[in-house]
């Protein structure tokens, strides 16, 4: 019996269905088990068991985490929210020690995934394009105009197009903690990676962004293309993640090259719909899980669907006990 939990489930009912679904195909034992500190969270009204726990920063978070594995058996978290990243790859061992495993990268590449300067530097030392930034730390020395953003930042929050001096430095005081990047104009791209526990690729799938809504994509085309992968493939060489890698990337219009912007060290918010088009990476956790062994499947993918993505709702009511249940 398989039983994995999805922590930080929010929204990501997408990713919930397609290991369900996976688990389907493969007629494998187990649970979905979701959690979320709000009880109004849609993905938990997909998975067979649902908890609501405190706030990430809760000092009694993990505590909280552990209890519901012992509880469900879990053999595999999945993190979906780069806040909670460092503090439980801080925690893996003593996870492993109650028979639980997290699909989670090294200590170390979560924290050059989770800090926009430090992933600058890594795109520089392994002799991939990126735009030059500058921190608290460092002297602005770029043109207008340029991009400023949160250092820690995620999902598009906090991140503004700056035209001159009088901007840049209202928004050096409005987010605080910052990175100010060279203004790249082009199509951006996001490549879903994926790799076995011991850090080598499965599946990597390029998508372009044709648009996206409050930072996240919702329509997408696939896009296989050599160049884009074999410069992933650099990045994953390197950084050795374990599970789901997601890099954005935007095509300089200007001189048509890539300049690599960011990393997420979990499955990205379209990570679905590669899963979808064939780089299915839900059916290769239960697949390493079970002992499989997985290999490099270049161009799983279909290359050039399109995705189209649009809302859904679903209806609860309060029951008996004050518990929100699906109608």
């Amino acid at each position: 019996m398989i039983n994995i939990l999805f922590t930080s489930a929010g929204r990501r009912v997408e990713l919930i269905q397609q290991f369900i679904k996976a688990k389907e195909k493969k007629g494998i034992s187990g649970k979905i088990v979701c959690a979320d500190m709000s009880e109004l969270a849609p993905a938990l009204y997909f998975a067979d068991s649902s908890y609501i726990v405190p706030p990430i920063k809760d000092k009694n978070y993990i505590n909280v985490l552990q209890d519901i594995c012992k509880k469900e058996r879990i053999s595999l978290i999945i993190p979906t929210i780069d806040t909670e990243l460092e503090l439980l790859a801080s925690n893996l061992d003593s996870f492993r020690s109650i028979g639980t495993d997290i699909l989670i990268s090294s200590i170390d590449t979560v924290k050059i995934a989770n800090n926009k300067m430090e992933t600058f530097k890594f795109f520089k030392s392994i002799g991939v394009k990126t735009p030059n930034s500058y921190d608290r730390n460092t002297t602005f020395c770029g043109s207008f105009p340029c991009f400023i953003k949160p250092i820690a930042g995620s999902a598009s929050i906090n991140t503004f197009k700056v035209r001159n001096e009088e901007e840049l430095e209202f928004f050096k005081n409005y987010i605080g903690d910052y990175i100010i990047q060279d203004l790249i104009v082009g199509d951006e791209y996001t490549i879903d990676v994926f790799c076995n526990f011991e850090g080598e690729p499965i599946y990597i799938t390029p998508r372009v962004r044709i648009a996206t809504r409050a930072g996240e994509v919702s329509k997408t085309e696939i896009r296989n293309d050599p160049l884009l992968i074999k410069q992933a493939i650099k990045i994953i060489d390197t950084l050795k993640p374990k599970g789901p890698l997601t890099i954005q990337a935007i095509k300089n219009k200007e001189d048509e090259e890539y300049y690599f912007i960011e990393i997420n060290a979990r499955f990205g918010g379209g990570a679905p719909l590669s899963m979808m088009a064939g780089a299915d990476s839900a059916e290769a956790v239960y697949d390493i899980l079970v002992g499989k062994k997985v290999e490099y499947k270049p161009g799983a993918a279909k290359d050039g669907v399109v995705f189209l993505r649009f809302d859904q709702s679903i209806v609860v009511r309060k029951d008996a006990d004050g518990r929100y249940e699906k109608v």
